[in-house]
């Protein structure tokens, strides 16, 4: 009775893993599709210091601010901050779209160990699940509910090599015969 209802523990745990590694694709290209509207938006909102640049200091972005930066007046320096802010953030949203082209275990880990913490949490909150039938959806569902199913019978071993080791340990302890005084 027991081997038939952890029989059955498994397969609902391996389709809950792979319902879950099932979205993961989904959750990576949700993510792409963020840091990409968010890199045009900031992209249209740089294009005038852009043409300023190539304008006055042959394309420098670097040269622009500095020239706000040492302005004596201070709203232009405050302007050179500014600018300098939205470039950093431009190039830091280059590069996790850079990153997020690579295969899906890149994207994955990625977004896992790399991604921009607002825009993970704004993928996150908003996620909506799917269950796409995808080739990648459904061998990332098949890794994922592969490795559950693979821990947890490494527990289940581990489990029964303890109990086992448990158990014979008291056998031996309760199989001595008492030491009298004599």
């Amino acid at each position: 009775m027991v081997s038939f209802l952890v029989r059955y523990i498994l397969i609902v745990v391996a389709c809950v893993a792979m319902l879950v590694g099932m979205q993961l694709p989904n959750l990576a290209d949700q993510y792409a599709k963020r840091v990409d509207a968010s890199l045009r938006e900031v992209t249209l909102a740089f294009e005038p210091f852009q043409r300023i640049a190539n304008q006055h200091t042959g394309g420098s972005i670097e040269a622009l601010i500095k020239l706000h930066r040492d302005s004596a007046i201070a709203p232009f320096q405050a302007e050179g901050e500014a600018i300098d802010r939205l470039n950093k953030r431009r190039l830091r949203l280059q590069a996790q779209h850079k990153a997020m082209q690579g295969p899906l275990h890149e994207r994955l880990w990625h977004l896992a160990m790399f991604a921009d913490p607002n825009l993970r949490e704004q993928t996150l909150l908003q996620y909506t699940p799917t269950a796409p039938l995808t080739q990648e959806a459904l061998m990332a569902g098949g890794v994922v509910a592969l490795t559950v199913l693979l821990l947890l019978e490494l527990a289940m071993v581990l489990g029964r090599w303890t109990a086992d080791l448990v158990v014979s340990q008291l056998k031996q302890l309760w199989g001595r015969k008492p030491v009298t005084g004599g």
